[in-house]
């Protein structure tokens, strides 16, 4: 629709978006039949269109036989190609198996699960989720966006990326299959709308940990400890271990006849932590976010045991766990929170 003003685009690209809407609705499992499956002339159709018209008419014109059995062998192909093309898309089967949580501005994969019943194998299938005008204008989006299975018979998973944006709910853009084959003549398509949405926590934002738990670091340590805040962050000396690195060692002990002990050095983040909304140092709600995200992944890689505090938690509910299953699940808690 490039010929038409812009005016006049938008409004029509709207209104066929809400009509392929409407033949089908949003459902995570789809078989593509006559209700959804679309077909028309490729770009090179098109051109394979003009030819028939031409043969056509100049075969009629001059009476030429020749010319119009010519015309009649091409339409024959055509109608061969379309009945092939139609079918080959349609029956296809597609499954929505799993859809990862992601940060903001990184692609959620999307898992799918095909299945086709045909005894022939599918071939030159390309799949792709729809992807706005905005982003459409980057390089190279269409390709890492695009997946071409070359054959298709039985089952056969994939995953496609879909890019996010926004913190939150992440509604999926529709599905889109097409396929040109075998000859390139036709064009058949299909669109697929998803029900399940996404989650898209805020984008980690580093902040000044030593400064912001140094204090709380100290106050965990058991009562007495020699803990010393200093460049090395010197803790205590145990007994040497054999087996123990001996980069540790104490040598200064080794050499006055002492015998050789290990140095242990304090973790400023090795203790019980809250990750709490209030105690974050940026001013806005989304920096807050995005600051706790940054703290739950850290101590989550680190297996540091801490818990997450947000305006709307009661302080009895919160809960400590460690690990990155907890921190996924604090990050899905930053996704969900108003």
């Amino acid at each position: 629709m490039s010929f038409l003003p812009k005016a006049l685009t938008v409004p029509i690209k709207s209104a066929l978006s809400r009509w392929f809407a409407s033949r089908a609705p949003k459902n995570d499992s789809a078989t593509l039949n006559l209700r959804n499956v679309y077909i028309f002339f490729s770009r090179e159709g098109m051109l394979f269109a003009v030819l028939l018209v031409i043969t056509f008419i100049a075969g009629v014109n001059y009476g030429n036989n020749l010319v119009l059995g010519l015309c009649f062998y091409l339409v024959s192909v055509w109608l061969i190609s379309f009945h092939v093309t139609f079918a080959h898309i349609s029956g296809l089967h597609i499954r929505l198996l799993d859809v990862t949580m992601t940060q903001a501005g990184s692609p959620a994969w999307v898992t799918l699960q095909l299945d086709s019943k045909s005894r022939q194998p599918r071939r030159q299938l390309l799949f792709e989720f729809e992807t706005s005008a905005d982003r459409k204008n980057k390089a190279d989006t269409d390709d890492q966006n695009a997946i071409l299975i070359t054959r298709l018979q039985g089952e056969k998973i994939i995953r496609l990326p879909v890019q996010t944006s926004n913190r939150g709910q992440f509604e999926l853009p529709r599905l889109t299959i097409k396929t040109v084959y075998p000859l390139g003549i036709m064009r058949a398509w299909s669109y697929v709308y998803f029900a399940r949405k996404a989650w898209v926590y805020p984008k980690p934002e580093t902040f000044d940990w030593q400064a912001q738990y140094a204090i709380a670091s100290m106050e965990d340590l058991p009562t007495g400890g020699q803990y010393r805040q200093g460049q090395d962050d010197f803790e205590r000396l145990d007994n040497y271990i054999e087996g123990e690195s001996l980069a540790r060692v104490s040598w200064s002990h080794v050499a006055r006849g002492q015998g050789m002990f290990t140095k242990h050095f304090a973790d400023p983040v090795g203790h019980e932590q809250t990750l709490d909304y209030a105690d974050m140092p940026a001013a806005h709600h989304e920096q807050k976010l995005a600051q706790l995200a940054h703290g739950a992944l850290t101590l989550g890689q680190l297996g540091v045991p801490f818990q997450m505090r947000l305006p709307s938690d009661a302080p009895a509910t919160a809960v400590m766990g460690d690990g990155e299953v907890f921190a996924q699940a604090c990050l899905l808690r930053l996704a969900k929170a108003p």
